[in-house]
């Protein structure tokens, strides 16, 4: 288990066409193949393996061209599975879909990115195994990212306090790799939850021992261990 002042440090991976990708903000068009200090090439296997080696526990990884329906990186997933556990966001959304992706991953992500509505939502978590699934609350601009344009904070409040899932990601898309820091107004709105949060987008190092604070448990961190901003020897 990798720690750094108390939280949990889960390494992101980003896959498209096969290899490794990095980009900013969520504009999936402009991802370019990730270049990183774990391995110099952008062969999402070889990476994951380097994660292993530094004593990372788990792996986050999107399936960029499964979330956006024009191919699939899973066999690369399940390989990565074999040795390393990934919690795995590739758009599943309803009962089919999750079920189908908890073959290839130890745990799979439903995000409300690409949720059709709430309805699906609470079937997955009635009919599949709680502890392997995650929901994800995806933001972007301040607002809850999601199919369904009626899809508020309020209306997750709801959901989360009657079905209590057993972790939830607070990922802020537009944050993601801009090192412009962790949205705290959005791990406010969450922290009194009986959940256990995980956070992602924006992250600068120096930010891990506030997270502790405000109630984090674990954070998604891609960019700032790619390219170094956050030290090996200086995490546990």
């Amino acid at each position: 288990m990798i720690k750094m002042d108390g939280t949990m440090i889960i390494p992101v991976l980003d896959l498209k066409d096969k290899i490794a990708v990095s980009g900013k903000s969520g504009k999936r068009e402009t991802y370019q193949a990730l270049k990183t200090i774990f391995h110099k090439s952008a062969d999402p296997v070889e990476i994951a393996h380097k994660f292993r080696d530094h004593g990372f526990n788990h792996v986050y990884i999107a399936d960029l061209d499964s979330i956006g329906n024009y191919g699939s990186n899973l066999e690369l997933v399940a390989e990565i599975n074999h040795f390393l556990p990934v919690m795995l966001d590739c758009g599943a959304n309803d009962l089919n879909t999750v079920t189908k992706a908890l073959n290839y991953a130890q745990k799979v992500i439903v995000g409300t990115e690409t949720l059709k509505n709430l309805q699906d939502l609470s079937q997955i978590f009635q009919k599949l195994d709680p502890n392997r699934l995650i929901l994800s609350v995806d933001v972007k601009d301040g607002k809850v990212l999601s199919k369904t344009s009626f899809l508020g904070f309020e209306d997750l409040f709801d959901w989360i306090n009657k079905f209590q899932p057993r972790e939830i990601i607070l990922l802020d898309i537009s944050r993601v790799g801009t090192f412009t820091g962790i949205n705290e107004e959005l791990i406010l709105k969450f922290n009194k939850l009986k959940t256990s949060l995980i956070v992602g987008g924006g992250l600068k190092g120096e930010e891990l021992a506030s997270l502790y604070d405000l109630g984090v448990n674990k954070v998604l961190v891609g960019s700032a261990l790619h390219n170094g901003k956050i030290k090996l020897d200086s995490i546990v």
